[in-house]
């Protein structure tokens, strides 16, 4: 098992940055890909971006360019910063983990709100 905890939502304004962190903890020795979803109210959840264990690193056309997403090994924590905000941004941001091409898990989720 693979617990996955998220932090550093928030509100801030259009224009404004944030950093989400992930703190993986269990298995994770395990884990090949570790990434980013985000669910807006009323749409369905996408996929924002990932990064392989090998540090790879891949973004929805959405964030290319705004976000970046990276990893600190030793402290098993995944990163998400989020740059140049903008209103249609605003969504709780899920992060996930894959173990293999059967398991997957998913933190609790982390609101961030971008104000005009």
């Amino acid at each position: 098992q693979v617990q996955l905890v998220e932090s550093g939502g928030g509100l801030v304004q259009a224009g404004g940055s944030l950093r989400l962190a992930c703190a993986a903890s269990g298995r994770i020795f395990n884990i090949d890909k570790m990434g980013w979803y985000r669910q807006a109210p009323g749409k369905q959840r996408e996929w924002v971006a990932t990064i392989t264990n090998g540090g790879s690193t891949n973004y929805a056309d959405s964030v290319k360019g705004r976000f970046t997403i990276s990893r600190d090994n030793a402290k098993n924590t995944v990163y998400l910063r989020m740059n140049s905000l903008k209103l249609e941004d605003t969504a709780v941001y899920y992060c996930y983990a894959t173990v293999g091409v059967l398991s997957a898990y998913w933190g609790q989720g982390t609101q961030v709100t971008v104000s005009s």
